[in-house]
Protein backbone atom coordinates (compact mmCIF):
# COMPACT_ATOMS: atom_id res chain seq x y z
CA UNK A 1 0.00 0.00 0.00
CA UNK A 2 1.10 3.55 -0.68
CA UNK A 3 0.52 5.93 2.24
CA UNK A 4 -2.19 8.61 2.23
CA UNK A 5 -1.90 12.32 1.55
CA UNK A 6 0.79 14.18 3.52
CA UNK A 7 0.65 17.63 5.11
CA UNK A 8 3.21 19.49 2.98
CA UNK A 9 2.32 23.21 2.82
CA UNK A 10 5.64 24.28 1.29
CA UNK A 11 5.47 21.70 -1.51
CA UNK A 12 8.95 20.25 -1.04
CA UNK A 13 10.12 16.81 -2.07
CA UNK A 14 10.16 15.48 1.48
CA UNK A 15 11.73 12.12 0.68
CA UNK A 16 13.14 10.53 3.84
CA UNK A 17 12.93 13.68 5.97
CA UNK A 18 11.30 13.18 9.37
CA UNK A 19 8.31 15.19 10.55
CA UNK A 20 6.00 14.75 7.56
CA UNK A 21 2.67 13.40 8.79
CA UNK A 22 -0.62 12.52 7.14
CA UNK A 23 -2.99 15.39 6.49
CA UNK A 24 -6.61 15.18 7.66
CA UNK A 25 -7.46 13.88 4.18
CA UNK A 26 -4.62 11.37 4.42
CA UNK A 27 -6.07 10.01 7.64
CA UNK A 28 -9.46 9.62 5.94
CA UNK A 29 -7.73 7.70 3.15
CA UNK A 30 -6.06 5.38 5.66
CA UNK A 31 -9.39 4.76 7.41
CA UNK A 32 -11.07 4.06 4.08
CA UNK A 33 -8.51 1.42 3.15
CA UNK A 34 -8.77 -0.11 6.63
CA UNK A 35 -12.52 -0.50 6.07
CA UNK A 36 -11.89 -1.98 2.63
CA UNK A 37 -9.46 -4.53 4.05
CA UNK A 38 -11.50 -5.38 7.15
CA UNK A 39 -12.85 -8.68 5.71
CA UNK A 40 -9.41 -9.87 4.60
CA UNK A 41 -7.36 -12.53 6.37
CA UNK A 42 -4.57 -10.14 7.39
CA UNK A 43 -2.21 -11.39 10.09
CA UNK A 44 0.80 -9.11 9.55
CA UNK A 45 1.07 -5.35 9.01
CA UNK A 46 4.44 -3.72 8.41
CA UNK A 47 5.43 -0.23 7.33
CA UNK A 48 8.28 2.03 6.31
CA UNK A 49 9.77 3.83 9.34
CA UNK A 50 8.60 7.22 8.05
CA UNK A 51 5.70 8.80 9.94
CA UNK A 52 3.28 8.93 7.00
CA UNK A 53 3.61 5.20 6.42
CA UNK A 54 3.31 4.29 10.09
CA UNK A 55 0.18 6.45 10.41
CA UNK A 56 -1.35 4.86 7.31
CA UNK A 57 -0.72 1.37 8.64
CA UNK A 58 -2.17 2.02 12.11
CA UNK A 59 -5.93 1.75 11.38
CA UNK A 60 -5.36 -1.38 9.30
CA UNK A 61 -3.40 -3.06 12.09
CA UNK A 62 -5.98 -1.99 14.67
CA UNK A 63 -8.83 -3.48 12.62
CA UNK A 64 -7.06 -6.86 12.62
CA UNK A 65 -5.82 -6.83 16.19
CA UNK A 66 -2.11 -6.75 15.37
CA UNK A 67 0.73 -4.31 15.93
CA UNK A 68 2.49 -2.36 13.18
CA UNK A 69 5.96 -3.76 12.52
CA UNK A 70 8.67 -1.64 10.91
CA UNK A 71 10.91 -2.68 8.01
CA UNK A 72 13.61 -0.20 6.95
CA UNK A 73 13.59 -1.78 3.49
CA UNK A 74 10.18 -0.21 2.79
CA UNK A 75 11.50 3.35 3.12
CA UNK A 76 11.20 6.00 0.41
CA UNK A 77 13.88 6.08 -2.30
CA UNK A 78 16.89 8.28 -1.59
CA UNK A 79 16.92 11.52 -3.61
CA UNK A 80 19.44 14.38 -3.78
CA UNK A 81 16.58 16.87 -4.19
CA UNK A 82 15.11 15.96 -0.83
CA UNK A 83 13.98 19.05 1.04
CA UNK A 84 13.77 21.14 -2.13
CA UNK A 85 11.02 21.95 -4.58
CA UNK A 86 11.46 19.89 -7.72
CA UNK A 87 8.49 19.44 -10.00
CA UNK A 88 6.80 20.28 -13.27
CA UNK A 89 7.32 23.93 -14.22
CA UNK A 90 9.14 25.10 -11.09
CA UNK A 91 12.39 25.91 -12.90
CA UNK A 92 14.46 23.21 -11.21
CA UNK A 93 15.88 21.95 -14.51
CA UNK A 94 17.06 25.44 -15.46
CA UNK A 95 19.37 25.63 -12.44
CA UNK A 96 22.97 24.69 -13.45
CA UNK A 97 23.68 23.21 -10.00
CA UNK A 98 21.05 20.54 -10.69
CA UNK A 99 22.28 19.46 -14.11
CA UNK A 100 24.88 16.99 -12.86
CA UNK A 101 22.14 15.10 -11.04
CA UNK A 102 19.88 14.56 -14.06
CA UNK A 103 22.35 13.23 -16.63
CA UNK A 104 21.37 9.56 -16.33
CA UNK A 105 17.66 8.72 -16.00
CA UNK A 106 18.41 5.01 -16.35
CA UNK A 107 20.21 4.61 -12.99
CA UNK A 108 18.91 7.25 -11.92
CA UNK A 109 21.69 9.76 -11.27
CA UNK A 110 19.61 11.86 -8.85
CA UNK A 111 19.03 9.18 -6.26
CA UNK A 112 18.98 5.58 -5.12
CA UNK A 113 19.60 3.16 -8.02
CA UNK A 114 16.50 1.35 -9.22
CA UNK A 115 18.26 -2.01 -8.85
CA UNK A 116 18.93 -1.30 -5.17
CA UNK A 117 15.25 -0.51 -4.66
CA UNK A 118 14.28 -3.82 -6.25
CA UNK A 119 16.62 -5.76 -3.97
CA UNK A 120 15.38 -4.24 -0.73
CA UNK A 121 11.70 -4.25 -1.70
CA UNK A 122 11.83 -7.90 -2.80
CA UNK A 123 13.49 -8.68 0.53
CA UNK A 124 10.64 -6.95 2.39
CA UNK A 125 8.01 -8.73 0.29
CA UNK A 126 9.53 -12.14 0.87
CA UNK A 127 9.93 -11.52 4.60
CA UNK A 128 6.27 -10.50 4.89
CA UNK A 129 5.23 -13.54 2.85
CA UNK A 130 7.03 -15.79 5.33
CA UNK A 131 5.55 -14.02 8.36
CA UNK A 132 2.00 -14.32 7.01
CA UNK A 133 2.33 -17.62 5.18
CA UNK A 134 -1.13 -19.04 4.50
CA UNK A 135 -2.70 -15.64 5.26
CA UNK A 136 -2.28 -12.07 4.04
CA UNK A 137 0.10 -9.22 4.89
CA UNK A 138 -0.11 -5.47 4.33
CA UNK A 139 3.10 -3.53 3.66
CA UNK A 140 2.92 0.29 3.64
CA UNK A 141 5.58 1.99 1.55
CA UNK A 142 6.03 4.82 -0.94
CA UNK A 143 5.20 5.44 -4.57
CA UNK A 144 8.55 4.98 -6.28
CA UNK A 145 9.74 1.81 -4.49
CA UNK A 146 6.31 0.21 -4.99
CA UNK A 147 6.28 1.06 -8.70
CA UNK A 148 9.85 -0.14 -9.20
CA UNK A 149 9.30 -3.53 -7.56
CA UNK A 150 6.06 -3.98 -9.52
CA UNK A 151 7.88 -3.11 -12.75
CA UNK A 152 10.55 -5.68 -11.92
CA UNK A 153 8.00 -8.42 -11.17
CA UNK A 154 6.07 -7.61 -14.36
CA UNK A 155 9.34 -7.60 -16.34
CA UNK A 156 9.20 -3.99 -17.45
CA UNK A 157 12.19 -1.68 -17.72
CA UNK A 158 12.87 0.13 -14.48
CA UNK A 159 13.45 3.61 -15.90
CA UNK A 160 10.15 5.31 -16.69
CA UNK A 161 8.09 8.50 -16.92
CA UNK A 162 7.10 9.39 -13.31
CA UNK A 163 3.80 10.81 -14.57
CA UNK A 164 2.72 7.36 -15.71
CA UNK A 165 3.19 5.44 -12.46
CA UNK A 166 0.06 3.53 -11.50
CA UNK A 167 0.42 4.08 -7.77
CA UNK A 168 -2.06 6.64 -6.50
CA UNK A 169 -2.21 7.77 -2.87
CA UNK A 170 -3.60 5.02 -0.58
CA UNK A 171 -3.64 2.53 -3.46
CA UNK A 172 -3.06 -1.20 -3.10
CA UNK A 173 -0.62 -3.10 -5.29
CA UNK A 174 -1.18 -6.79 -4.54
CA UNK A 175 1.41 -9.53 -5.02
CA UNK A 176 -0.07 -13.04 -4.85
CA UNK A 177 2.29 -15.88 -4.01
CA UNK A 178 1.94 -19.56 -4.78
CA UNK A 179 4.44 -21.16 -2.48
CA UNK A 180 7.48 -18.89 -2.75
CA UNK A 181 6.72 -17.61 -6.26
CA UNK A 182 4.75 -14.52 -7.24
CA UNK A 183 2.02 -15.63 -9.64
CA UNK A 184 0.03 -12.42 -10.14
CA UNK A 185 -0.03 -8.69 -9.48
CA UNK A 186 -3.19 -6.66 -8.90
CA UNK A 187 -3.96 -2.99 -8.37
CA UNK A 188 -6.91 -1.25 -6.68
CA UNK A 189 -7.71 2.26 -5.42
CA UNK A 190 -10.14 1.94 -2.47
CA UNK A 191 -9.85 5.66 -1.67
CA UNK A 192 -9.89 6.95 -5.26
CA UNK A 193 -12.83 9.31 -4.67
CA UNK A 194 -10.82 11.05 -1.93
CA UNK A 195 -7.71 11.65 -4.05
CA UNK A 196 -7.43 15.13 -5.64
CA UNK A 197 -7.82 14.79 -9.41
CA UNK A 198 -4.36 16.18 -10.20
CA UNK A 199 -2.74 13.47 -8.03
CA UNK A 200 -4.38 10.48 -9.70
CA UNK A 201 -2.17 8.18 -11.77
CA UNK A 202 -1.49 9.67 -15.19
CA UNK A 203 -3.07 13.05 -14.39
CA UNK A 204 -1.51 16.32 -15.48
CA UNK A 205 -0.62 18.68 -12.62
CA UNK A 206 -3.27 21.33 -12.07
CA UNK A 207 -2.29 24.96 -12.63
CA UNK A 208 -0.37 26.20 -9.62
CA UNK A 209 0.08 22.74 -8.16
CA UNK A 210 3.15 20.52 -8.36
CA UNK A 211 2.77 16.77 -8.31
CA UNK A 212 5.17 15.32 -5.74
CA UNK A 213 6.56 12.25 -7.47
CA UNK A 214 8.03 9.43 -5.46
CA UNK A 215 6.30 10.53 -2.28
Amino acid sequence: MRHGEVENPTGVLYGRLPGYHLSALGRRMADRVAEHLAPRDITYVVASPLERAQETATPIAKAHGVDVDTDERLIEAGNVFQGKTFGIGDGALRRPANWKHVVNPFKPSWGEPYVDQVVRMMGALNAAKDRARGHEAVLVSHQLPIWIVRSYVERRRLWHDPRKRQCTLASLTTFTYQGDRIVSVGYTEPARDLVPAHLLAGAKPAKGKTKAFGA
